[in-house]
């Protein structure tokens, strides 16, 4: 050959399998995930030592399949990655579910059971009546019964007990699966007054607990001028409900001509000065103190207007 018809070329080099595959778009097992996309991208890159590359076929269709061999070799392993990545998330949104499912079916069951005839009202139990007949205040929920638990409105509650004014206050408590308990405080009378036309039992409020015939024992008469409306008559109120039960229980008598010019008659005949309401926790223990010291028989007056220098005669 001459050396006119001489053409000068470079030489064609060899890539390696293994880092063509990896700069080789995945054309099979594609991955949509965007997650998983992230691993592939994250995946560390084959090495390819020197002498790997010296070991590369120098025969075109060996180095194909060479090529064709490393790119499988490298999808296989991306699906492993990709698999065991998604298999974590899987697991975690199966926990989540399982969890959330486990909650709203609990609450259902208790729906389904608080609302459910099982919690219905069969017995009133009643606490706390003494002057208030309990069957009286048991007929009051009939309408309520067969009503379950949840169901029961404070109202409906409220209505049925406002007919008894003897109450002053009250609570309820459900006890599952269907009894209602109804614990009531009743009005703790003062005293009696006279209205010209007839004795009222009333309490610290003026409510009338009772209209008894006569004044029944331990409980004063009380008398002031403008009745249970009068200024006088809290005073009157706020003291004897002050007085210790075993002075309260001698006395016969409560008076006020203004709010400050409170006084007491006990049995026996024995009076005492009290003078305003003001201090009357204090007034109490010194009028029983000197009581025990000097008894109503004994005395005609105790004046503890100033309790730090009570006086008596």
């Amino acid at each position: 050959m001459a050396e006119a018809d001489r053409v000068d070329t470079e030489p064609i080099t060899v890539v390696a399998a293994s880092a063509m595959a990896r700069r080789a778009p995945a054309t099979s097992g594609a991955v949509a995930d965007p997650a998983a996309t992230d691993v592939l991208e994250r995946l560390p890159a084959p090495a390819v030592s020197e002498q790997a590359s010296d070991d590369l076929p120098s025969d075109p269709r060996a180095a194909k399949r060479a090529l064709a061999a490393a790119a499988r070799e490298r999808r296989r392993y991306e699906r492993q990655e990709v698999r065991r990545f998604t298999k974590r998330s899987r697991r975690r949104r199966i926990t989540w579910a399982v969890a959330v499912g486990s909650i709203l079916v609990l609450v259902a069951v208790v729906a389904g059971v608080a609302y459910s005839p099982l919690m219905a009202l069969r017995e009133v139990r009643i606490e706390g009546a003494q002057r208030i007949p309990a069957a009286d205040l048991q007929a009051t929920f009939v309408d309520l019964m067969g009503t379950p638990l949840t169901l029961i409105d404070s109202g409906e509650v409220h209505s049925a007990l406002s007919e008894f004014p003897l109450i002053e206050t009250y609570s309820t408590e459900t006890i599952p699966p269907d009894t209602l308990v109804v614990r009531i405080v009743e009005r703790t009378p003062v005293g009696v007054i006279d209205t010209g036309s007839g004795l009222e039992l009333v309490d610290a409020a003026g409510v009338v607990i009772e209209r008894p015939e006569a004044r029944p024992d331990g409980q004063p008469l009380i008398e002031v001028e403008g009745g249970v409306a009068d200024k006088g008559f809290r005073a009157v109120a706020g003291v004897v409900r002050s007085l210790p039960a075993d002075v309260r229980a001698q006395l016969t008598r409560a008076s006020a001509a203004t709010a400050d010019d409170v006084r007491l008659e006990l049995v026996g005949g024995a009076s005492v000065v009290w003078g305003s309401s003001e201090d009357s926790a204090l007034k109490a223990t010194v009028l029983a103190a000197l009581m025990r010291a000097a008894p109503p028989d004994t005395v005609s007056l105790y004046d503890v207007s100033a309790p730090t220098s009570p006086v008596w005669r």
